[in-house]
């Protein structure tokens, strides 16, 4: 039985590899950054569907540079790079959870993550990006401040976020409950992206 999420979910690939998409047709100069939004304990059908799409796209679609990042496993890989990883899980193991956080907030920090991909990835070489695990790596890194730094490496390449929260078009709220602090006192933080296939959507 159809259920709002797979739905949605059976709309992303007719839209992420139509031409009008894949050459940001109809956005103006905004930035072609897209935001995927969907109830956290729905995080494992979005990750058998990215999986089945990704599958489908090197099938189907082998014409398509396609590069999917999982945030987790960016992260690892640039601790690793730096000869960081096995300090870092010293650390957890003798001090607490919270000191390690505090530890990865500078080698984490989201220019460094920014600077990482575009260096072993190329994403402005890619005709896709699809960028997942951002449950995963809060509260180390926080998917707006990516998305704010992110846009500068991509090009015209267009990314698509995969996010377990709330994203009404201009504010994130990851898990549906947390909302990254604003810049100005009682005003939102806005983002320069659009709703993939926004909630409402029927088919």
């Amino acid at each position: 039985m159809s259920t709002p999420l797979s739905t949605r979910l059976g709309q992303i690939l007719p839209r992420i590899t139509s031409p009008d998409f894949l050459s940001s047709e109809g956005i103006g100069n905004e930035i072609a950054c897209y935001v995927f939004d969907y109830s956290p304990e729905e995080e494992l059908q979005v990750r058998d569907h990215v999986d089945m799409m990704l599958q489908r796209l090197t099938s189907h679609h082998g014409y398509l540079t396609v590069l999917h990042l999982n945030l987790f496993d960016v992260a690892l890989d640039l601790l690793k790079s730096r000869g960081l990883y096995k300090k870092l899980i010293e650390l957890q193991q003798k001090k607490s959870d919270a000191a390690l956080v505090q530890a990865l907030r500078g080698p984490l920090a989201a220019e460094k993550i920014r600077d990482f991909i575009e260096a072993t990835h190329s994403p402005a070489q890619a005709d896709l990006f699809l960028l997942s695990g951002v449950g995963s790596v809060w509260p180390m890194l926080r998917a707006h401040n990516l998305l704010n730094c992110l846009h500068t490496v991509i090009g015209n390449t267009p990314l698509v976020l995969f996010y377990p929260g709330e994203f009404d078009g201009t504010t994130l709220r990851l898990f549906g409950k947390i909302s990254p602090p604003s810049s100005q006192p009682g005003t939102k933080p806005y983002y320069r992206a659009f709703n993939l296939i926004p909630r409402e959507t029927k088919v």
